[in-house]
């Protein structure tokens, strides 16, 4: 588990983090989004004790990461934007060599080969990482995050820079990932958070702006809850059938907008889910329902109404946020020498 409380981080004047708190359960998969410069990277590097924090605290698996930080690192694998391999290396030298930093506990051939299978990197083990394609140095980046069997992932813009196929493949591994292990993952791309958190967090200007589910979000921020459908049917006699659905509230015919079938708009009751009873009234009488598409909020439009507006001063808007600051403090420089690897501090 992962519990934040009040965190807060500044470079000089700029207020990077604002009083950011949230807890993160055992098993859970959780996207941070927010735009360029939001905060979401500083907030995850001050996790892994990679930057060290203004105000606040945040503990891992139960370790302060400042008053115990070799404990809680023991319990963190990381993958940062740019992974730290060393391109001259082979896979297997590489993870054998991050597997005597991090002092793991386990026997290592069979443990460095289980992690080898699980992201599918095998068949490439004796191959140099600077020959390798970048879906596959992410996935030797995700491996090294793995060694040790840390309870905690973090992977920070784990498909930057990736086609599509290769998206495709480290998101699935990223859900077969969450079925042992707590999964933090950080991105713009909504989309893909969208497909494999079941939680998401969005940052913007250093500030938590909404905590929640993609469902609960949709439903919460959107005063549309009407649902758009389109019926191979009789319309009058279909729409007739669509009122006597006890959960709908008023449905309006749109008229014929593709030949032989017509459209409609169907307004629940108290924000009740009808799809199914709208499915099944239609399937009952076999007339197909070729379309239905929620008028809710997409997450992409929920993104953009909550990181578009300037935020107030009541939110902590009231500096700027950037992400990185050109100048790292001395204690900044000496924890980003030792995070990755989860060496303690001196």
């Amino acid at each position: 588990m992962i519990e934040v409380k009040n965190l807060t981080k500044r470079y000089g004047n700029n207020l990077a983090v604002k009083n950011a708190s949230f807890t993160i359960q055992d098993g859970e998969i959780v996207g941070f989004l927010g735009p360029n410069g939001a905060g979401k990277s500083t907030i995850m590097n001050i996790m892994t004790g990679y930057l060290s924090l203004t105000s606040g605290s945040v503990a891992v698996s139960g370790y302060d990461i400042l008053e115990y930080p070799e404990k809680a690192k023991k319990h963190i694998g990381y993958l940062p934007e740019l992974p730290p391999l060393y391109t001259d290396m082979t896979v297997k030298e590489y993870l054998s060599f991050v597997y005597e930093l991090k002092k793991a506990k386990f026997q290592k051939k069979p443990h460095l080969d289980e992690i080898e299978r699980l992201v599918n990197i095998k068949n490439v083990e004796n191959r140099l990482i600077k020959n390798l394609s970048k879906g596959y140095r992410q996935r030797v980046g995700i491996a090294q995050a793995l060694i040790g069997n840390p309870d905690v992932l973090i992977l920070d813009e784990p498909t930057v820079g990736l086609d599509p196929k290769q998206i495709i493949e480290i998101r699935t591994l990223i859900e077969k990932l969450g079925r042992h292990h707590t999964v933090i993952v950080s991105s713009h791309i909504l989309s893909e958070i969208q497909a494999v958190c079941k939680r998401i967090i969005i940052i913007n200007q250093g500030v938590i702006v909404a905590d929640d589910t993609a469902e609960n979000l949709q439903n919460n921020l959107s005063s549309d809850h009407a649902i758009s459908v389109r019926i191979q049917g009789p319309e009058e006699t279909a729409l007739k059938v669509l009122r006597s659905i006890k959960e709908i509230e008023s449905v309006q015919s749109m008229g014929i907008i593709e030949s032989g079938s017509f459209d409609c708009v169907i307004q629940p009751k108290d924000n009740c889910d009808v799809r199914r009873a709208v499915f099944e009234r239609m399937a009952e009488r076999k007339w197909p329902v070729l379309n239905m598409t929620s008028n809710r909020l997409t997450l992409e439009q929920i993104f953009l109404r909550l990181t578009d507006a300037s935020l107030t001063p009541a939110n902590g808007g009231d500096t700027e946020a950037p992400e990185k600051a050109e100048e790292l403090s001395e204690t900044d420089k000496e924890l980003a020498r030792n995070a990755v690897f989860g060496k303690e501090e001196k």
